[in-house]
């Protein structure tokens, strides 16, 4: 069965807030009602209709062609079992406290993706903005689940805060990637400036190009890690290349001692 489409009309005239536009939360709801659905984030009043030409489809896969950088908090809170793919950009927050389900962009996604992610499984093939899975505001902790991968690349502090889950980013990331690291693991394909893993608790950074890494981390020499292979086998089916570092031999840098000291940086030998 096709999917539930919302096709762009347009760019909106300002920021548009779509997460009341997830499958869970359309269930039962007919295309005249989902087009008087409020979706404007400022006193001008802008309807989902005025945006989008919607078609009656299966709900479990709702689909968007046509993307823009004012599409705010695409799949929020969206649930197991569904899925939001998007063909274009969205804007910030992509994901924000997913439950689980899959979420694709096509395009390039804004700041604070994956912001609070539990469990969906979110992959962005363009570029993403500052604080990838990072907290917002006032919060303890980023992501605590679930698995994003970004085809390009990422902004400054990725995965600040992280709890758990899994963060693949194939092309360059900003700076201070896996600031205030708690636990999970990130894997960086490209280069990776500034002060990398800056207060990592236990967290597992594996990065395939070596930056100069901060003086509270140790040498503990070349690594044979049979977990990071079996791991490997896992991450292949998203990224071949996270999944190539993993399995070769790597060289283990243990900290931030400045912290607990639990956390690691792994890089190829």
């Amino acid at each position: 069965m096709k999917p539930f489409t919302f096709t762009l009309r347009q760019e909106p005239s300002q920021r548009v807030d779509l997460s009341a536009l997830t499958p869970d939360r359309l269930a039962g709801k007919s295309v005249a009602d989902i087009e008087k659905i409020e979706i404007g984030t400022t006193r001008a009043s802008i309807k989902a209709g005025d945006v989008f030409r919607i078609a009656e489809g299966d709900l479990k896969n709702v689909r968007y062609e046509g993307g823009s950088s004012r599409f705010d908090l695409v799949g929020a809170k969206l649930l197991p079992e569904f899925s939001i793919h998007v063909e274009g950009d969205v804007g910030a927050q992509l994901g924000r406290l997913a439950k689980g389900g899959r979420i694709t962009v096509s395009g390039s996604a804004g700041v604070y993706a994956a912001s609070g992610n539990e469990a969906a499984h979110i992959e962005i093939k363009g570029d993403v903005g500052d604080l990838l899975a990072a907290p917002l505001a006032g919060e303890l902790a980023g992501m605590s689940g679930g698995r994003v991968v970004v085809r390009g690349r990422a902004g400054a502090r990725a995965g600040d805060r992280l709890r758990r889950g899994i963060l693949i980013i194939e092309g360059d990331a900003g700076e201070d990637l896996g600031s205030r690291f708690i636990a999970g693991t990130i894997v960086a394909l490209g280069k990776t400036p500034g002060r990398v893993g800056y207060l990592n608790k236990r967290g597992s950074l594996v990065l395939a190009k070596r930056p100069d890494l901060p003086p509270t981390y140790v040498d503990c020499g070349p690594q044979n890690l049979t977990f990071a292979k079996v791991f490997a086998r896992g991450l292949k089916a998203d990224s071949a290349g996270a999944a190539a570092v993993l399995s070769g031999k790597l060289q283990r840098f243990g900290g931030d001692t400045s912290v607990y000291g639990k956390g690691e940086i792994l890089t190829p030998v």
